[in-house]
């Protein structure tokens, strides 16, 4: 389930996916919500390309350590690799 940040109070958290495109951050929510995994989603930058790169702006999607292989399992069968 998609909680806000601060659900999580001082727990690390660990960096699940970043989603680059909508539609993928939008399935790997759906993908979590369903196995039932509790998650963050914080939007941050990255930098992407090869010639000319740029800073741009994704979804990061953050679960607690105890969840991560689970989530990471759950991600990889759908065809999305795990950060």
């Amino acid at each position: 389930m998609r909680r806000d940040p601060e659900f999580f109070g001082d727990q690390e958290l660990d960096l699940l996916y970043i989603a680059k495109k909508l539609k993928h951050a939008l399935a790997v929510e759906s993908l979590l919500e369903s196995a039932k995994i509790d998650y963050a989603v914080e939007t941050g930058t990255y930098v992407g390309g090869m010639i000319f790169r740029t800073e741009r702006v994704g979804a990061f999607l953050y679960v607690l350590p105890g969840d991560l292989e689970r989530a990471r399992d759950t991600i990889r069968a759908a065809g999305f690799e795990p950060a």
